[in-house]
């Protein structure tokens, strides 16, 4: 008797990526196990990726180039584009792409295989951070989740998620029935993760990881490391941009009136105090909940320019 394939929808999000996304598509295709199929939006660009794109697309039937449609100046919109033009109908999964990575041979099949146990209805995973000089780290994301991780990070690198369909289609409505207001989403995987977990879909972090993460000094998000990147992240609270997402992805989420989210979003002194006693439960990595706790007391004395 033959076994239907599982058929799983990449959606691969580009811009000005000849450089790396040839090594990219290549390790998706040659995925094992699973049957792809490649959905490609290309922010225009100038360096010849939509032409490279448009060839493979034309002579690979596995491979669909979505038509040019509009700037959108960022990963996020150009995977909210295609989250809003592919039809996810005949796919069993629902996967996210990089330009730039290079995937495991069994990352789908893996995947896959664990959201079709039944327990769960998304995927994500550690990544391989890896530099051009050859040094590597292991990014471990697969901390143990806790009540409200979801509404102050991602479940790790977006590159990494896979849904259920089940999920991907009642993802797909919300950003459809938010469409305006999710322009304003930075972060994409940020945004998922949180739907998921708001809407109590069940959530896999896999500790093995799935995919070697390539950084390059265009990466829009990269591994989170070293004292630079820390104070980096710290100027977007204090700018006000980290705190407005959260108050966002609340809102788009549904949550916006909950009394745990009520009790900090409007960012005074004694709120920023109160939530730092939630640190515990608002982050997973123990050195983020240390972050967040002393975070939060800075703030709350020098202020941020949230509104």
């Amino acid at each position: 008797m033959l076994v239907k394939p599982i058929k799983v929808a990449i959606l691969l999000a580009a811009y000005n990526g000849m450089s790396w996304i040839e090594e990219q598509v290549t390790s998706i295709l040659d995925q094992q196990g699973v049957g792809v199929t490649l959905f490609i939006s290309v922010d225009p660009s100038t360096d010849g990726t939509e032409a490279w794109c448009a060839d493979l697309s034309a002579n690979q039937d596995r491979v669909r180039l979505l038509p040019a449609v509009e700037k959108y100046g960022g990963a996020a919109r150009n995977f909210y584009r295609l989250m809003r033009d592919v039809d996810l109908d005949s796919f069993d999964f629902v996967a996210f792409s990089d330009q730039d990575d290079i995937w495991s041979l069994d990352k789908l099949a893996r995947a896959t295989d664990i959201l079709m146990a039944g327990q769960y209805d998304a995927y994500s995973s550690n990544v391989t951070a890896f530099w051009p000089d050859g040094r590597t780290l292991l990014l471990n994301k697969a901390q143990p989740q806790v009540t409200w991780d979801f509404m102050f990070e991602a479940a790790g690198p977006g590159c990494t998620y896979v849904f259920s369909r089940a999920l991907a289609v009642q993802l797909k409505r919300s950003m459809l029935a938010n469409w305006e207001q999710l322009q304003r989403v930075s972060l994409h995987d940020w945004y998922c993760y949180a739907f998921a977990r708001s809407h109590q879909y069940q959530w896999f972090i896999d500790p093995v990881p799935s995919m070697r993460y390539r950084q390059h000094e265009r990466n829009q998000v990269g591994a989170n490391t070293g004292l630079s990147t820390l104070i980096a992240r710290y100027k977007t609270i204090h700018d006000g941009w980290w705190f407005n997402q959260v108050r966002l992805i609340a809102q788009l989420v549904g949550l916006g009136a909950d009394p745990f989210v009520v009790g900090w979003s409007g960012l005074g002194r004694w709120q920023l105090l109160k939530l730092s006693l939630s640190a515990s439960k608002c982050r997973r990595r123990l050195r983020d909940k240390v972050l967040f706790f002393f975070t939060c007391w800075l703030t709350s004395l020098i202020g941020s320019n949230a509104k």
